[in-house]
């Protein structure tokens, strides 16, 4: 490959502030704006992650009604579409959760998209060793996001929309859907894999947030390494739990 050796030529204004900015950790300085910078891209992780972890909770929380039978399952299921209700039209709430929803798992994505990208320009291109050498929490932020991607769209394929339903989707019956999902091999290994991503992401995204938010600190470090593993384990069986009972006929 050919190489340009002149040294004439002087990088333009723009990409020496680009450059400032990489190697300065990604400071909003003059007219960059949070959004281009490092740090605030951190930040939008942060709050994003953190109201999916919000999300997370009451989601678990509900799933477990499940144990409680099919009457019960389907009701919450008919109250998630009628929740506001009458200063709130049918379903209005539930779709301005899933707009938020949507709007956390986009700016989410997409900084961590850039993030890396960013991270990986910066790198010094005439290094020996050309492989990045990544951290095992990095590596698993990294690909246990794209399995969650992943895992979101085969869900509401599966479970809201029927689409790639197994058994026959039936609208309005939440609970047969969800023993149907998980009568099958597929369907259990899909959701098992996911939920393991899941709780190794809460396990190092939640500390990384609280670092990123200003809440680390030396005396409470401890408590919030403690509370993102208790955070991870509890949604992680909580969700495994489901699968786990319909397998094994508990819920049937």
């Amino acid at each position: 490959m050919a190489l340009d050796t002149r040294t004439d030529r002087r990088p333009s204004k723009k990409h020496s502030a680009r450059q400032r900015s990489v190697r300065g950790g990604g400071r909003a300085t003059g007219g960059t704006t949070l959004w281009d910078s490092s740090v605030g891209k951190k930040t939008v992780m942060a709050v994003s992650g953190l109201i999916m972890l919000l999300y997370l909770v009451v989601h678990m929380i509900g799933n477990l009604k499940i144990f409680f039978g099919p009457d019960e399952f389907n009701h919450y299921a008919h109250w998630l579409r009628v929740v506001g209700e009458p200063f709130m039209h049918q379903e209005w709430t539930l779709w301005l959760v899933r707009t938020v929803l949507v709007a956390a798992v986009v700016a989410h994505a997409t900084s961590a998209y850039q993030l890396s990208r960013r991270g990986i320009a910066a790198r010094p291109r005439g290094y020996v060793h050309r492989k990045a050498r990544t951290s095992y929490a990095t590596r698993t932020m990294r690909w246990g996001g794209v399995i969650l991607g992943l895992f979101i769209v085969w869900h509401v394929l599966d479970l809201t929309t029927g689409t790639v339903h197994s058994g026959g989707f039936q609208p309005g019956h939440p609970y047969q859907n969800v023993v149907d999902t998980f009568s099958t091999w597929y369907g259990n290994v899909i959701y098992l894999v996911a939920m393991l991503a899941l709780g190794l992401h809460i396990r190092h995204g939640f500390w990384s947030a609280a670092q990123t938010l200003g809440v680390g600190s030396r005396a409470r470090d401890r408590a919030l390494k403690a509370l993102a593993n208790a955070l991870a384990l509890v949604l992680t069986v909580g969700f495994v739990s489901v699968p786990i009972a319909v397998m094994t006929k508990v819920v049937s």
